[in-house]
């Protein structure tokens, strides 16, 4: 109903929601502790070749782009792509639940999702005045 107003109840639910969903993502140096740890696993898995236990730390939609593209499943697909190492820790910037980690040879970019934070992007690399230029990446 238009002009419909609700009580202060229902106002103080939502704020107590908003509050805690932004309360569960942590302080800002455990979200980089988190980021980091999760980008760290990633490089391992990857340089270790253990693709199944990787795909596991892709964003839902990264998963699906990678599969579609490669029409293959996901261990095969990042077997196939030529992702670089990436090489120590460099740089971590974390705004709100998305995330970008600058390692040595590669930028991984990431997202919050309920179960932890989610390879959004990787293999990617900077470009003058244009968007990264990644291996894969979500739809």
């Amino acid at each position: 109903m238009p002009g419909r107003r609700y009580g202060r109840g229902v106002a103080a639910v939502a704020a107590v929601a908003v509050l805690a969903a932004l309360g569960a993502c942590g302080s800002l140096p455990e979200r980089r502790d988190a980021v980091t740890v999760e980008v760290v696993r990633f490089e391992r898995l990857l340089a270790a070749g253990r693709y199944a236990p990787l795909c596991g730390t892709l964003a839902p939609a990264t998963r699906e782009e990678l599969e579609h593209t490669a029409q293959a499943a996901c261990a095969r697909a990042v077997g196939e792509e030529e992702l670089p190492r990436g090489g120590a820790v460099r740089q971590v910037d974390v705004y709100g639940a998305q995330a970008r980690v600058v390692l040595e040879h590669d930028t991984v970019f990431l997202s919050h999702f309920p179960d932890g934070w989610k390879v959004t992007a990787a293999g990617c690399l900077p470009r003058p005045e244009r968007p990264y230029q990644c291996v894969i990446e979500g739809g």
